[in-house]
């Protein structure tokens, strides 16, 4: 059973009664087609998808409402950027792994990132292994970031 729902935040969830074990996900990235493909490889790769958002501010509201695992986030994107939204997330939810997956491939963004508490950097495009992969090591507990 899958339940979705809209508001006019640009904030999307959708939200399945049979993933509850698994780890949830939410993706951040102003490009709606982006998401649909990020979304897509989630589901394939076994995560579960806690919902989307199609910027800064709006992924905040739902990391806040939500809870993820994980968040998968764009660096470039309008109002708060990936970078700042990646400072606010370490700072009010600190359990919460961040992978940027974006377009961006300068080294000082990866730097920031990292420096921020990004514990994944994926340059697009991407493969749906390279993504389930960075995830997987996100995810895991002895794990501080794929960078180590």
């Amino acid at each position: 059973m899958v339940a979705e729902a809209a508001c006019e935040s640009g904030v999307f969830w959708a939200e399945e009664m049979d993933e509850k074990d698994k780890q949830r996900v939410l993706v951040v990235d102003d490009d709606t087609l982006m998401r649909e493909v990020l979304k897509a490889i989630l589901r394939s790769e076994g995560f579960a998808v806690a919902g989307e958002a199609k910027d800064g501010q709006a992924g905040l509201a739902q990391v806040e409402r939500l809870r993820p695992d994980a968040v998968c986030l764009d660096v470039n994107m309008p109002g708060i950027s990936g970078l700042d939204t990646l400072k606010i997330l370490r700072e009010k939810f600190p359990d919460v792994r961040v992978v940027m997956i974006t377009g961006d491939a300068s080294m000082t963004t990866v730097r920031e990132a990292v420096s921020f508490g990004a514990v994944g950097y994926i340059i697009k495009p991407f493969n749906a292994g390279r993504v389930a992969d960075a995830l997987k090591t996100a995810l895991n507990p002895s794990s501080d970031s794929i960078f180590s």
